[in-house]
């Protein structure tokens, strides 16, 4: 359903759409193993933070041909919407569920820590404002969205070697890896939406923040090569750790950081680092999405003497 549409409805509407998506949104595992069937390429979109505009944009890529594509989102689709979005994490939440409703093999939202607020708590949390100030006072009706919001993996995986998380991993692995995820805990859930990248100058406490050391660690105990996470506005669009994590956000209220970003990963070849995918550099207008494709570029290398000081030794093992 076009967000422009769920923008313009009422409350009975509002209440009677969420009644309908609850029955077609499954709860999903903590972590998914991302591998529809006769999907070759796969779009990752980082916060959109209410900014249906962009979201919609990022999803038009998937909706010309969902038999053949497959969609990620990493979390944060709720909180510090656009002023040119009106009710914008109701509308954009709304919008990715409907989709992930039609297509359940093939479109994968993620959470972020603000799909996780009522769990650990988030600031802001313009959420229950926004529904109140649009719709009037419903708690349950917050409560319906969340909890449709929750039923969201934790983090994903793909056959190509990439991982898929709002802010971090975990730091403790079991063997085989992913039954680390079978029971979630205070400390998985904390590390994977909460931790932060030690070459950011943003550290918000909650868990020690990951350095290329800890990033090596836990790829090589999972057999991956790549992690694409949200969560940090700081360095969006930077190529850290020698091309092995990227940060992605799909929001224009960050636009500034880095752009509004998505990332086409392949899924029939191996990817070994950020230099395999290709960053796709969204519109920022708020008109709607033209139907011609974006611009797309390559993710950026390491650059200037910051990162340059903080990645450490250059790799020898060609990963």
């Amino acid at each position: 359903m076009p967000p422009e549409k769920i923008s313009r409805m009422e409350a009975a509407e509002i209440d009677a759409l969420l009644a309908r998506l609850d029955p077609q949104i499954s709860s999903e595992s903590a972590l998914v193993h991302v591998h529809p069937t006769g999907v070759t390429t796969l779009r990752v979109i980082g916060d959109t933070h209410g900014d249906w505009r962009s979201a919609e944009a990022a999803m038009e890529w998937f909706l010309r041909a969902p038999g053949e594509r497959a969609f990620v989102g990493l979390g944060d689709y709720v909180d510090r919407a656009p002023p040119d979005c009106p009710a914008g994490s109701v509308v954009n939440a709304l919008f990715l569920l409907s989709v992930k409703a039609a297509f359940p093999d093939r479109v994968f939202l993620v959470q972020g820590n603000h799909e996780a607020a009522r769990r650990i708590p988030v600031v802001p949390h313009t959420l229950p404002d926004e529904m109140e100030r649009r719709w009037g006072e419903d708690r349950r009706r917050y409560s319906r969205l969340m909890g449709l919001l929750e039923r969201g993996p934790l983090a994903g995986y793909t056959s190509s070697g990439v991982f898929l998380a709002h802010g971090g991993f975990p730091s403790r692995l079991t063997s085989p890896w992913t039954d680390r995820f079978r029971s979630v805990d205070e400390t998985l859930l904390v590390e994977l939406l909460w931790r932060d990248v030690a070459v950011s100058d943003i550290d918000r406490g909650l868990s020690p923040p990951f350095d290329e050391e800890a990033l090596d660690e836990f790829l090589n105990a999972a057999g991956l090569h790549l992690f694409l996470r949200g969560h940090d506005p700081n360095v969006v669009g930077q190529s850290l750790y020698h091309d092995h994590c990227l940060t992605l956000h799909t929001s224009r209220i960050y636009e500034q950081y880095g752009g509004v970003l998505a990332a086409q990963v392949p899924l029939d070849r191996p990817v070994h680092s950020t230099w395999d995918l290709e960053v796709v550099h969204l519109p920022t207008r708020p008109e709607p999405p033209a139907r011609d494709e974006p611009r797309r570029t390559r993710a950026p290398r390491r650059a200037g003497p910051l990162r340059s000081q903080r990645s450490g030794t250059p790799r020898g093992d060609g990963r």
